[in-house]
């Protein structure tokens, strides 16, 4: 009795013969499965396996990438107990953190409001040290939120705030601005237009998806006196004058 040199097969005859098992080892087979794997989903010994499969070759490539996921699989597992303690911890400690802060008194919004804007805002340059212009522009929800908090607290009015939402080519662009309208409590439609950014090809970006919002600058109209302001606390905080030529 001989095999099928073209299949792999053996005849009707051959006791244990099933076409459709013989298919389906076939096909795992061509995507790379081991002879053991095979014969583990199909319920069948690994020596009929083996018959049934011994003349396809495997991709070496196919089996790099089982074995990648595979390895990723037996990660996963093994870390998946440690992921959940340190999730719950991590929880705990920012709820524990968020009750301990309560609520922020004036002064305390003031300067925390001028230390985030001189980390994220725009400032004077030598070359244009007039330029005292307002523009927070951050990508971060709770840091716009809280300067937005803090725009209040300097009873900066709302009709004095405008907001422009700047984000890649290839992001939906409408979606960005309902999404930060949402969570700034003022209509879409009151926005400036979007600043679009050309999206360059070998830039590897990580921040793209349905999770990519972009950048929300928030200006204030004639803020130039809040900007003395902020100068102002930043410079107290520090406790130190700009060193002078002697």
């Amino acid at each position: 009795m001989t095999v099928d040199d073209e299949s792999g097969s053996r005849p009707p005859s051959y006791r244990g013969w099933k076409p459709e098992l013989h298919a389906r080892a076939l096909a795992l087979r061509r995507a790379g499965s081991p002879v053991g794997e095979i014969a583990k989903a199909l319920g069948v010994s690994k020596s009929t396996a083996y018959l049934w499969t011994r003349h396809v070759p495997l991709d070496p490539e196919l089996v790099r990438r089982r074995r990648r996921v595979a390895q990723q699989a037996r990660a996963d597992a093994q870390w998946s107990a440690h992921r959940v303690a340190r999730d719950a911890a991590r929880a705990e400690a920012v709820a524990a953190s968020a009750d301990w802060v309560r609520r922020l008194d004036r002064r305390e919004l003031l300067l925390i409001g001028a230390a985030i804007y001189w980390c994220e805002g725009g400032k004077a340059k030598p070359w244009r040290p007039n330029d005292c212009r307002i523009k927070f522009v951050n990508s971060d929800p709770l840091l716009v939120m809280l300067f937005l908090r803090f725009l209040n607290a300097v009873e900066v009015p709302v009709e004095d705030r405008r907001f422009r939402v700047s984000i890649h080519e290839t992001a939906d662009d409408a979606a960005a601005v309902r999404w930060w309208a949402a969570w700034v409590g003022v209509p879409a439609e009151s926005f400036q237009p979007t600043t679009i950014k050309r999206h360059r090809p070998l830039t590897r970006r990580k921040n793209v998806g349905a999770d990519y919002h972009g950048c929300l600058t928030v200006h204030v109209v004639g803020g130039t006196r809040l900007y003395w302001r902020i100068e102002g606390i930043m410079k107290g905080m520090s406790n130190e004058d700009p060193p002078r030529d002697r």
